[in-house]
């Protein structure tokens, strides 16, 4: 898992946060085991527990996933809506998205997610707003077009919650086109007057946004 703090203090904060449910714990080591490098892309008990908190504290009923992964973020949302709430997650991973169905199907909390299989901005052009929360964590070149598509979606109070945005600490000097997007990004939200935005240095940075 990507951090930007000591191990020591990682494990610290994990340790003080409400520990996972044991079908997200097995779910941890399936995408290890499955997913191998890849699974550093996992948001992790501490973010995750943290977009649970952020969506109940909104009283979030819709909320839409860019970049599903084996789906931990999903769920972890998801047990923070009402019975009758609606997650939609997007991916083009058949080998993540075969997963995160799998354990969709087993969790308590899986008959809130519709998976969106397929390019997520074309999705995007096919869904209706509101939704209380957009959680941002796909591909790093096409951050501002999935930004500039989902403000339209946003409700009035809603928040849009982007992973990624310190990109290891390397948007000091960034060398890859992934960095030099992610720099793009963070630059874009700033300069938007029409937003009020704070990146926080959580995991691997996260900007929380909202509508002004």
């Amino acid at each position: 898992m990507v951090t930007l703090v000591p191990e020591e203090i990682e494990e610290y904060a994990g340790g003080h946060t409400t520990p996972l449910p044991e079908l997200l714990d097995e779910l941890v080591a399936v995408t290890r085991e499955k997913m191998g490098g890849l699974s550093m892309m996992l948001s992790g008990q501490v973010e995750g527990t943290f977009l649970q908190m952020l969506a109940a504290s909104l009283g979030a009923k819709r909320i839409l996933e860019i970049g599903m992964f084996t789906g931990f973020s999903a769920q972890m949302m998801a047990a923070a809506l009402p019975e009758n709430g609606e997650l939609i997650t997007c991916d083009v991973n058949p080998q993540a998205i075969e997963i995160a169905k799998s354990f969709f199907a087993r969790s308590p909390h899986g008959h809130k997610i519709t998976v969106r299989e397929g390019p997520a901005l074309e999705t995007l052009k096919t869904l209706e707003p509101p939704f209380d929360l957009v959680f941002i964590d796909a591909d790093k070149e096409n951050y501002t077009n999935y930004y500039e598509a989902s403000l339209p979606l946003l409700g009035p109070n809603g928040i849009i919650a982007v992973d990624n945005v310190l990109w290891s600490g390397n948007v000091l000097d960034p060398k890859d086109e992934s960095g030099k997007a992610i720099v793009a990004f963070n630059d874009h939200v700033q300069a938007d007057e029409r937003v009020t935005n704070v990146l926080l240095t959580v995991r691997d940075g996260l900007t929380l946004i909202r509508k002004k």
